[in-house]
């Protein structure tokens, strides 16, 4: 699907945010796709892992294994990266959401939610994703094999209204 087919149906949908990943792309490629992006799409705009193009986007998204890079510390992240952008951080259990609620993130992604064709993952979490995200003190994004038919609706029957007053 082109950058342009995505955005248009992120519009319709009124998705407010866009997480730009690419695993397999170099980080020149990625940089281009992300001026492209901010150039369609002006809500927020979040680049997974490529910490080094925050500058062409409203923050970042990293995984458990990149806080090696700074030591652990999301202090340490946004004095790189700014304190004005986004943080969010990829979470899969109870001691990682546990160890989420003592930094100071925008949010946490929490899954998998289902298998994926585009990451191995360790654990899918199911209906369980729910019960998990009420341990959070931030804002939940379910990550991991979504699909366009999952909607808010559904979760908010399941957590109920608490998970989404942050």
């Amino acid at each position: 699907m082109s950058l342009e087919t995505f955005v248009k149906r992120a519009k319709k949908e009124k998705a407010e945010v866009i997480q730009y990943r690419n695993k397999s792309g170099d980080i020149e490629h990625s940089k281009k796709q992300l001026i492209k992006l901010r150039k369609l799409y002006d809500g927020f705009l979040i680049v997974n892992d490529y910490i080094d193009l925050n500058i062409y986007c409203d923050g970042v998204h990293i995984g458990q294994e990149d806080l090696i890079r700074f030591g652990g510390s999301i202090d340490a992240l946004k004095r790189e990266i700014g304190s004005d952008k986004l943080v969010g951080l990829s979470t899969h259990n109870k001691e990682e959401i546990e160890k989420a609620n003592e930094m100071d993130l925008n949010y946490i992604g929490l899954g998998a939610y289902r298998e994926t064709s585009t990451k191995s993952v360790g654990t899918v979490l199911g209906e369980q994703l729910f019960e998990l995200a009420k341990l959070s003190k931030h804002p939940v994004a379910a990550i991991g094999g979504l699909k366009l038919s999952d909607t808010i609706d559904t979760a908010y029957k399941v957590v109920g209204s608490d998970m989404y007053e942050h």
